[in-house]
């Protein structure tokens, strides 16, 4: 609220004054009927009659001031904390990631940020308005007739008991509700991620179903909570009806025994208007901030979620050189029993060409993971340039190793714009060579607009092999000591797959080059491959070695150049 604070304290004090405004038009209207009409006195009447209307105007400017330093601090409140959100959300490990929902995490940063700021402004304003407007009314009650102000023990009281049952009934509710958004976002990523797929598999309306299904669950449950508040307003209502005809009862035999004046009459309803509108209020209040509650929980599981990724105190700042080093590595996964990798032992020298590859699942994206610190081993220890991972800067580990993943994703914005995620001062230059030893040049030299050339959404634009191309390319502009390439060449052709590899050897001869694939034919030329089975090693070696020593090794060649006759 740093920002906001001069806007926070403004806000309270502008709606005090408010209601002192509020509070004062009744008491000026009893004096009108009392002393101006009782004694026809028409210059009491105008005189008194402008105190209202300045009193009303100078209500008005403190309730538009009030509300407008209300909505800064309470939106400002809710950037913030989107933004600090949002900041713990990048400086997750992919163990901290696993453990929250893509869509859990969207709602959290929108809907629940936003009702928050929705609460903040409540709290500044209604939450200051309801109890000074309250406390005001029931001592000018008290003043103009204390006997009858002993309405207010019976009424308070019992309107406070109905909102404490409604409020329970409704916490529960609201906590639910959050999931339920959760629910319907999930399924809203999901299909429109795949929208493709769904349509290609003609399968429109069983998505329409499971969208009707959560969609259905969330109203329920939205009409559910508010009908507690719908049923709690009307209850009020009645109580507020009845203190009036009470009041109007009593106070109108006063009137006609002379110990009321009928001005004090008008303005002790008013008051109790005010007193009764006042606990309504509260009650809205209330109903929101359980439902801000809710929110504020959702939030601080995010803020109060540590990294599992630690950093020392004095982190080494530089890689000396591409080594890697697997020592007795274990692995094991959040809200798992079993071990993914199992005792790991291996060491590439600098520069050299490692192949991984396996049958799927047998853990070789998990453990190219552990390279650059996206997850840290469970048992054993993982080096890199001669020096433990868990002793280096973290981002300077991973400014040296460049990761292109499995997953290829480019965002929206120009090709050259996606380019300099890897190196955000890269020139043309340097941003084309880098697209050449990619073979990504030979498209993209295509365009009118070359680099300047429109990457929509996901890269939706471009097709698997190119969008593959073009995130090996963006990890080369990082000039980095290590690469690791996790199937990344899997959709483009054989020939295109032959150039990158000649291209890599021909210009990364200083870098250690980490490839995982599924055809033997992307790591046959590197300096040793690792075949994975189950999470261990199987076996390591050159092509030659494997094809004599690895059965594993042996029936993946065989079925692949089986494949190769076969077409």
């Amino acid at each position: 609220m740093e920002k906001y604070k001069i806007y926070a304290i403004l806000s309270p004090i502008l709606m005090i004054l408010e209601v002192v405004t509020d509070i004062v038009i009744p008491y000026l209207m009893s004096r009108i009927v009392d002393i101006g009409i009782a004694n026809r006195d028409i210059d009491y009447i105008v005189k008194v009659g402008l105190l209202m209307v300045l009193s009303a105007v100078f209500g008005m400017v403190f309730g538009v001031l009030s509300a407008y330093c209300g909505a800064r601090a309470g939106y400002g409140f809710a950037a913030e904390l989107r933004n600090e959100t949002f900041k713990r959300v990048q400086n997750f490990s992919f163990a901290n990631l696993d453990n929250f929902t893509v869509s859990s995490l969207i709602t959290r940063l929108t809907n629940d940020c936003n009702t928050i700021g929705q609460v903040t402004m409540m709290s500044l304003r209604m939450a200051i308005r309801a109890p000074f407007l309250l406390l005001f009314a029931l001592i000018m009650a008290f003043k103009i007739n204390s006997s009858l102000a002993k309405v207010f023990l019976i009424a308070i009281p019992t309107t406070v008991i109905i909102m404490f049952i409604g409020l329970k009934k409704a916490r529960p509710l609201f906590l639910k509700l959050q999931t339920r958004i959760d629910r319907v976002n999930a399924i809203i990523q999901e299909n429109l991620t795949g929208i493709r797929v769904v349509k290609s598999f003609n399968r429109q309306k069983h998505e329409e179903g499971r969208f009707e299904e959560r969609n259905d669950a969330l109203r329920d449950l939205a009409l559910e909570a508010i009908s507690i508040a719908l049923l709690v307003s009307p209850i009020l209502n009645l109580i507020i009806y009845s203190t009036i005809i009470s009041i109007l009862w009593f106070g109108g035999q006063q009137v006609v025994i002379g110990s009321l004046g009928g001005g004090e009459l008008i303005s002790f309803i008013s008051y109790i208007m005010q007193v009764m509108m006042a606990i309504m209020l509260l009650s809205m209040f209330f109903m929101q901030f359980l439902r801000g509650s809710a929110s504020m929980q959702r939030i601080l599981e995010i803020l109060n979620t540590e990294s599992e990724i630690k950093e020392k105190s004095n982190p080494i700042k530089e890689l000396k050189d591409g080594s890697i080093s697997f020592d007795n590595v274990s692995f094991i996964y959040l809200k798992s029993n079993e071990k993914t990798l199992k005792n790991i032992n291996f060491k590439v020298n600098s520069g050299e060409i490692l192949g991984i590859i396996g049958s799927t699942g047998s853990s070789k994206s998990t453990l190219v993971q552990l390279i650059p610190r996206l997850y840290d081993a469970t048992d054993g220890s993982v080096t890199v340039g001669g020096a433990d991972v868990r002793d280096y800067d973290i981002k300077s580990l991973r400014d040296q190793v460049a990761f292109v993943l499995q997953k290829n994703t480019l965002f929206s914005g120009t090709i050259r714009e996606n380019m300099k995620w890897g190196n955000e001062n890269a020139t043309d230059e340097e941003i084309i060579a880098a697209l050449k030893h990619a073979q990504a040049w030979e498209f993209v030299s295509q365009y009118e607009d070359g680099l300047e050339h429109r990457v929509e959404q996901g890269g939706d634009n471009f097709s698997g092999g190119q969008k593959q191309r073009l995130t090996i390319a963006r990890a080369l502009l990082k000039s980095p000591k290590v690469i690791i390439l996790d199937d990344s060449t899997s959709a483009v052709d054989m020939a295109t797959d032959a150039q990158i590899q000649r291209a890599f050897k021909e210009n990364l001869g200083d870098v250690t080059t980490i490839i995982i694939a599924q055809r033997i034919a992307s790591i046959q030329h590197a300096n040793r491959v690792i075949v994975l089975h189950e999470g261990e090693i199987e076996a390591i070696g050159n092509h030659e070695e494997l094809m004599k020593s690895s059965p594993v090794y042996r029936e993946i060649y065989e079925s692949q150049q089986k494949g190769v006759i076969g077409e």
